[in-house]
Formats: structure tokens, C-alpha cells, sequence
């Protein structure tokens, strides 16, 4: 059976594994695109729920009001689908193209913080890695040293795919 891709703000009914791609968007490369492309080349069958919505418009500037609160919504339901029915990946990927009006990265850096939590009280499962580069990267990583020791903080986006993978078969 062949996994889905479940891109914002559709919802779709998944009967397997689900991997949410949760990193930055806004001023981030597409790097989902690449994740997308070897989850499906290595495990055909998980499902990826992918947050970055197709049409670029949205990711110049903050979303319009009536959009705001369906992308947090969308995003909310499906990493919970993925802590419970799969893993959370975490990408931190580097700055590509700084805005002044936004801290770098700042939805991110709250939803890592949470599961993190999440992941300590609950087991929930998630594969965290950071790119060269991105800002707060030795704090984050000193952090999850101490807290989480079984999750490996990866250094590339193959191996932060590759645990994703693997911990989503775990289901």
C-alpha cells in the first residue's frame, strides 16, 4: 500500500504510519521537498503530512487571519496523529533568506520544545536533527543530551529521515 501525502489544509483518512515534517518553513530552503522524496523512495508506505503549502504566497509573510488558525489547527491535529500512529521529524534547517519582521524559525522552536516535553512524559517519538548553521543549534542539542538520551541528534536531513523511518515502523 502506498503512503499518502497530506499537504496543508487537506485532511485525509490514513489507516498506517504517519511522519509529520515539522521544521521552518519561512525563510527555510524546501527542504520538505527532499524528505518527501527519500521517505517515499525508502518506505513507500508511510504517510508524510507536510505543513509547507504549495502555494508560496503564504510563506512570504504572515498568513491572512481567516488562514491562521486552519494552518495551526491542521498542524496541531496532525502531529498529534504522528506522535500517537508514526514519529514527529524535526529538521532544523538553516536560514536561507533572513526576515527582519520574524524571528528565524520561532514556530519551530516552540512545537520542539513541546514535544520534547511530550516525548519525556509520553514516549512520544520523534527524530530531531539540525542543520550546520542554524542558530541555537549547540543549546538545542546540549538540552536534548540531558534530557532525552535515547534520541540522536542527526546531522544530516538522510539521517533524520532515516530515524524517522524507523521509528514510524515501530507502530
Amino acid at each position: 500500500m502506498k503512503g499518502k501525502i497530506i499537504i496543508a489544509p487537506k485532511y485525509e483518512e490514513i489507516n498506517s504510519a504517519l511522519v509529520f515534517l515539522a521544521g521552518p518553513i519561512q525563510g527555510a530552503q524546501r527542504w520538505q521537498d527532499e524528505a518527501i522524496k527519500y521517505i517515499q523512495a525508502k518506505a513507500p508506505e508511510i504517510n508524510i503530512a507536510n505543513p509547507r503549502r504549495p502555494d508560496e504566497q503564504y510563506h512570504k509573510g504572515e498568513f491572512p487571519p481567516e488562514l491562521y488558525a486552519e494552518q495551526v489547527d491542521w498542524e496541531t491535529f496532525h502531529l498529534r496523529k504522528a506522535a500517537k500512529e508514526g514519529a514527529i521529524l524535526f529538521w532544523l534547517a538553516k536560514e536561507a533568506d533572513h526576515k527582519c519582521y520574524r524571528a528565524y524559525a520561532q514556530s519551530t522552536r516552540f512545537e520542539l520544545a513541546e514535544w520534547k516535553m511530550r516525548h519525556e512524559r509520553d514516549g512520544a517519538r520523534l527524530a530531531v536533527g539540525i542543520e550546520t548553521s542554524f542558530t541555537g543549534a549547540r543549546y538545542i542539542a546540549r538540552r536534548f543530551s540531558q534530557d532525552c538520551l535515547d534520541i540522536n541528534i542527526c546531522a544530516t536531513l538522510e539521517e533524520t529521515c532515516k530515524e524517522a523511518i524507523r521509528l514510524a515502523r515501530q507502530k
